[in-house]
């Protein structure tokens, strides 16, 4: 393949998206310096893009002249999101048919979890998480399936920004006992949510394989229903499940390309 020239368009629109994520990574805001650390962009390159994504307001200049994620991204995130839900909404509802209880699929979104489809329970007596609600890592099923494709060190920072509240009483209330029990869920395959975010509710998560941004498929219900013999069935169904959306996420990005 020929190489294209500097100037091309294309290879501006790349520009611009490394630029993007290394914010991303950096954890939202970074210096001009720091990007340039960071890149093998000449620091004119840089600051004339940074220039234009501020101008559309997809990044924002601070008052310590840091350079941040803009507003008019949480826009495309949303509709992002919303298709990822629409993608993987299938599966969910052969979960659903499946094992009768209801099945969530969550990603990671900065530092905590925010669930992007549901198909509910027929069961009058159900879990129910809103599309969009955001909720910590530590205490959920989806969101230890997620830290549990990280490293320790990620994990570390993840919790650290945002907290560790015990919204039960079987919370997982410190750091070490949290790594202790990434490293059991990343042994078995899938995560367990024990009552943690509500007391008499049991949830069994796993990963979605090679996804484009971490995320995890749930199912969860009361502890009556949803015990070690549900598991048997569950677990199966759900690890079926989130290759079967990974291979549609893969394909969708193969067929974009």
């Amino acid at each position: 393949m020929a190489d294209r020239p500097a100037g091309s368009g294309v290879q501006s629109v790349e520009r611009v998206f490394e630029l993007l994520e290394l914010i991303t990574d950096a954890g939202g805001e970074v210096t001009l310096s720091e990007l340039a650390s960071s890149t093998e962009l000449p620091l004119p390159t840089i600051h004339r893009l940074l220039r234009t994504l501020v101008a559309k307001g997809y990044a924002r200049q601070l008052p310590n002249r840091r350079y941040a994620l803009g507003p008019r991204l949480i826009r495309l995130g949303e509709g992002a999101n919303k298709q990822l839900g629409v993608l993987a909404r299938p599966q969910l509802k052969h979960l659903v048919d499946q094992l009768g209880e209801t099945a969530n699929m969550a990603m990671l979104d900065s530092d905590m979890v925010i669930y992007i489809a549901q198909v509910p329970s027929p069961h009058s007596m159900r879990m129910f998480n809103e599309v969009g609600r955001r909720a910590h890592t530590h205490d959920t099923g989806v969101g230890k399936a997620i830290l549990a494709q990280l490293s320790d060190d990620d994990v570390r920072g993840i919790v650290t920004r945002a907290g560790m509240p015990a919204h039960t009483s079987f919370s997982v209330d410190s750091i070490d006992a949290l790594l202790t029990e990434l490293q059991a869920v990343r042994n078995r395959g899938y995560s367990i949510d024990e009552q943690e975010q509500e007391l008499g509710v049991r949830c069994f998560a796993i990963a979605i394989p090679d996804s484009p941004t971490p995320a995890a498929i749930s199912v969860s219900g009361p502890v009556s229903r949803v015990d070690d013999r549900f598991a048997e069935k569950a677990v199966p169904l759900l690890r079926e499940a989130a290759k079967l959306i990974s291979q549609d996420l893969n394909s969708t990005a193969v067929t974009a390309s």
